[in-house]
């Protein structure tokens, strides 16, 4: 079995929403059991840096913005946003090795992206295609949640939904066809992608125009990328649909009764706790603003379901945390995902469960 306390540092996580960071006051993030400091310069640039001051090592997210740098509360060091010390009170030679660690980062739809690896591998193209809030072909609403578990507990979790017919059959109305069907699972570049059509069922709220009709049937597709952000879309069609296109995905000028599109971010904040980022809502054709915070309520509400038995799956392995898992054929996109997990580092931070320093392994 994976260690369940290896995290991945050479790739691109979400840290939080745009509208999180202001030129106001600068944002303490823990990201792989690393403390940051998350603030917008003067000319409204997202600044990542270690939330270490050199001198007594203070945080800096307890600093103050001035313009397009920070200063640390403490003893009034001040830095720029390259992390380069550019004043020391009271004294007027600064030492070279007078620096705070910056990191890579890209706002990117709405979500701020740091990278904590090499910084000569933060490739930007590799961020996943989230969709931004304000896309036109969509009604974006978002939340947020944070788990006392470890990031691999939630990627499990989204990458088999299974759990779907147990978990979410009152919340998201999902019928038992979620744990009898087995989806299309394929590789792809950076994750993998899992397909399926779930065939005559009864639809459930929100309906759109296929409040009209008894049975429908729905295309669901999404592809689940590194270092674990979900991207869902789902179509409901008139029943039938999947067997003339069959069983094949739609076509994508094909209309729909109703759409929906989910984008989640998980974030591992340290080995045993995890951030939990994300949007949903109608297609713009479909639905308004009031269905989609309709849509967002509802999703919370199963989030909250999963968190329950995802927090108390973590506290049974920490009772036994050499006992091993039974895989099944539900399992797929679990193996395929991990094992492409482990391959983006060559350096590997562990963190124990007993403390929370971290080191690096060759």
């Amino acid at each position: 079995m994976a260690r369940k306390d290896m995290l991945i540092r050479n790739c691109w996580y979400v840290a939080g929403w745009s509208y999180q960071f202001s030129t106001d006051k600068p944002v303490q993030r823990m990201l792989l059991g690393e403390p940051v400091a998350i603030w917008r310069s003067g000319d409204g640039a997202i600044v990542v840096m270690e939330d270490r001051c050199v001198h007594r090592l203070a945080p800096l997210s307890l600093g103050r913005i001035e313009g397009n740098q920070i200063r640390c509360m403490y003893h009034g060091l001040r830095f720029n946003a390259a992390g380069r010390c550019t004043q020391i009170p009271g004294q007027e030679i600064i030492p070279a090795t007078a620096c705070v660690r910056t990191y890579p980062v890209v706002e990117r739809n709405d979500w701020v992206w740091v990278w904590m690896g090499d910084p000569e591998r933060a490739d930007p193209s590799r961020i996943a295609q989230s969709k931004a809030l304000d896309d036109p072909r969509w009604v974006l609403k978002t939340g947020e949640l944070h788990y006392q578990a470890n990031y691999e507990l939630i990627n499990d979790n989204l990458l088999d939904l299974t759990h779907l017919a147990y978990v979410h059959a009152t919340s998201f109305g999902a019928g038992p066809a979620w744990a009898e069907s087995r989806p299309k699972v394929e590789a792809i570049a950076e994750g993998v992608r899992s397909s399926r059509w779930i065939i005559r069922t009864p639809p459930v709220p929100p309906l759109g125009k296929a409040a009209d009709h008894q049975l429908v049937d729905i295309w669901t597709s999404y592809d689940f990328v590194l270092p674990g952000v979900f991207l869902l879309y789902t179509g409901i069609f008139p029943a039938g649909t999947a067997e003339r296109c069959r069983n094949a995905a739609p076509p994508d000028d094909l209309p729909t009764l109703f759409a929906n599109f989910t984008s989640q971010a998980v974030t591992p904040t340290s080995a045993t706790t995890t951030s939990y980022y994300y949007s949903w809502g109608p297609a713009a054709e479909h639905g308004d603003e009031q269905m989609a915070q309709a849509m967002i309520d509802v999703a919370t509400g199963a989030f909250l379901e999963d968190k329950l038995m995802i927090e108390a799956q973590q506290r049974i392995i920490d009772c036994a945390p050499d006992a091993r898992p039974m895989p099944t054929s539900a399992d797929k996109a679990i193996t395929i995902f991990s094992r492409l997990m482990r391959s983006q580092d060559s350096e590997a931070v562990w963190i124990t469960k007993q403390r929370t320093e971290t080191t690096l392994t060759d």
